[in-house]
């Protein structure tokens, strides 16, 4: 944990006042997952992108029940400001536990659900928001750079979990389908 501090204080040593200004709200979008729920209503709105929509809301489930739900409350990590309460927060302090990361693990959900459903030009964009949601994360002071490791291997797992999980019930529906017929 002493290297990570070390880590976050180089991150602090480097801060600007545009930082400041930008990073909460790059973080803010990452609050709550609205970001990646919006776009999954857009994408299950369109007929081409339907299937990419319910994966990606699928793999967001999965996400919020393995990051939130069970990793938070069993490693129960605090935060860094908690360790080291001298740096002065700019965000409100957030009362949950700090691995994994919620908004590296929802950001990195929808880049891979989006990757292994083929949506190929969301996913890149999307993966560029998530690195940026997630060294905020760091800049803020709010998570551990181990916190932001495990958020995103949630998030992969999450959205390839998604992915199977459809591949599966689209094979069954076929054999279905052709059993019927």
């Amino acid at each position: 944990m002493a290297r990570e501090i070390l880590f976050l204080d180089f991150i602090q040593s480097i801060r600007t006042p545009i930082g400041d200004l930008l990073m909460p709200i790059i973080s803010s979008f990452g609050n709550a997952g609205l970001i990646w729920i919006l776009l999954t209503v857009i994408l299950l709105i369109f007929p081409t992108t339907r299937r990419s929509g319910g994966i990606l809301a699928l793999a967001l489930c999965i996400d919020v029940v393995l990051c939130n739900g069970i990793l938070k409350n069993l490693f129960a990590r605090t935060r860094p400001f908690d360790v080291n309460s001298a740096v002065s927060l700019i965000i409100a302090k957030p009362v949950d536990f700090s691995f994994p990361s919620g908004h590296t693990a929802a950001s990195f959900t929808a880049v891979s659900a989006l990757y292994f459903s083929g949506e190929k030009k969301i996913w890149k964009p999307a993966l560029i928001l998530a690195l940026l949601i997630s060294f905020s994360r760091m800049y803020l002071y709010v998570h551990f750079p181990t916190d932001i490791i495990g958020g995103i291997l949630v998030g992969i797992a999450a959205g390839f979990l998604a992915n199977k999980t459809v591949e599966k019930l689209e094979k069954w529906r076929s054999r279905k389908d052709k059993k019927e017929s």
